[in-house]
């Protein structure tokens, strides 16, 4: 097998300790909406605002709907947008438009009144668009703010600030919701329907340091002449039609496939799982902060911890805690396991999620980053079609919620059993020829 061709490092000038923590502060301004939008109160005010007198399983099945819509036209999209964004040098611009229309669709979710669940419904749709679009690109500009040998403690970085920032506003939030007089306003809807506004303006101001200090890539070596649309889409039919070629990247992304559909089912399913089994909702709120909170320090150390053992010794650490967490979830009985298991999911999720992003930047050519990055992005949304219904189907099966959990344990092994096929080499040390 042929090695690929060269791949461009980074611009000269590109990288600087301004321009990675430029990259990381955009980390601490998008997870404001994850936090607090997505897994916090828009789930909750949907069902109890905008679909008033609606019963829950309509309004789950709306939910639902309205998050499936966002998620597949990314996840068709994901490989063009970065394609793109590689052929015309525009990834960073890229990444502020899909972020300025995320941050508006959010605010003005604020605006939206009770009863009117299709707006809201199509506000959450734009805004989820707008997340996940300026994610992708984010994720690609990785690899032109930090030399290689740096990717995974930058990544790590990342990773740690959006747990810190976005579980310090949901902590205010939710203070704001539980004791709405305190904070001037007439009840705890007012108080979470300005959560989004909030939000809004938390995302667009930290948005800056990546605007101010993170310089726009060089465009992908054109192959041939052409429109920048022709160009865009031979680019795309290229790294298709040769991904074999980076068969090492390929079975990667088999890999984290299965792996994060795990770590992503756990985020979505846990406070349900957590109802199911009659927590209360207080205890739910305290164990997402948790996450949060342990979340920061330990993506951060975690991701120095792969630097020492190897990132891949890392991911495997990770999923082995994964395993123990579906393990222990299955029996737990008191409120207190169930904070546990979050100060151990929280040890490792951003870990998981930080190595993982910084090995496929490894096994990729650097000037192709933002198109190979949404193959990397299609395959983290394309995740959800496995675990959450695997999630449902065992309890459905064995006629007990807590067999559900079991489940993912297929899914990590799974995925661990593929990485051990991709060569330790190719993790550890990046060449400017992929090692593939």
């Amino acid at each position: 097998m042929s090695t690929p061709p060269a791949s461009s490092a980074p611009a000269p000038g590109a990288s600087g300790r301004r321009a990675i923590w430029g990259w990381a502060f955009y980390d601490w301004a998008n997870s404001a909406f994850a936090t607090v939008v997505l897994a916090g109160f828009f789930p909750l005010l949907f069902q109890d605002f905008w679909n008033a007198g609606v019963n829950a399983e309509t309004s789950n099945l709306r939910l639902g709907w309205a998050n499936a819509a966002a998620s597949l036209l990314i996840a068709l999209s994901a490989p063009l947008i970065g394609a793109f964004a590689d052929a015309a040098a525009v990834r960073k611009r890229l990444l502020l438009l899909f972020a300025a229309a995320g941050i508006l669709a959010t605010a003005l979710l604020a605006a939206v009144p009770g009863g009117a669940w299709l707006s809201a419904a199509l506000l959450f749709v734009c805004a989820t668009i707008g997340f996940l679009g300026a994610n992708l690109l984010y994720d690609a500009l990785l690899t032109s703010i930090a030399p290689p040998e740096r990717w995974h403690a930058v990544s790590g970085l990342g990773f740690g600030l959006g747990y810190l920032g976005g579980g310090l506003l949901y902590l205010a939030c939710v203070l704001a919701a539980l004791n709405p007089d305190t904070f001037g306003f007439a009840d705890s809807t007012g108080a979470a329907l300005a959560a989004f506004v909030l939000t809004g303006l938390w995302w667009a101001l930290f948005s800056l340091p990546l605007i101010l200090w993170v310089r726009e890539p060089p465009a992908a070596a054109a192959s041939g002449s052409g429109a920048l649309v022709g160009r865009t889409f031979r680019q795309l039919r290229s790294t298709i039609g040769h991904l074999y070629r980076y068969r090492t990247a390929a079975l990667f992304l088999l890999a984290y496939w299965l792996y994060i559909d795990g770590v992503g089912t756990v985020i979505r399913m846990a406070v349900a799982y957590g109802r199911a089994l009659g927590f209360e909702r207080s205890h739910l709120i305290l164990a997402l902060l948790l996450v949060q909170f342990v979340g920061f320090p330990a993506a951060i150390a975690f991701a120095h911890l792969g630097e020492r053992i190897g990132p891949q010794r890392g991911i495997y650490l990770g999923l082995a805690v994964y395993i123990v967490v579906c393990i222990w979830g299955a029996f737990i009985r008191s409120p207190w396991e169930f904070f546990a298991i979050a100060v151990l999911i929280g040890l490792v999720q951003g870990g998981v999620q930080a190595l993982s992003r910084s090995c496929y930047a490894r096994l990729i050519p650097a000037a192709r980053s933002g198109e190979f990055f949404g193959f990397y992005n299609l395959m983290g949304k394309f995740a959800a079609l496995i675990g959450p219904p695997l999630f449902g189907l065992f309890g459905s099966w064995f006629g007990d919620v807590r067999y559900s959990m079991l489940a993912l344990i297929l899914l990590f092994v799974g995925g661990g059993l593929i990485l051990s096929r991709v060569p330790g080499s190719a993790l550890n040390a990046r060449t400017d020829e992929s090692t593939q």
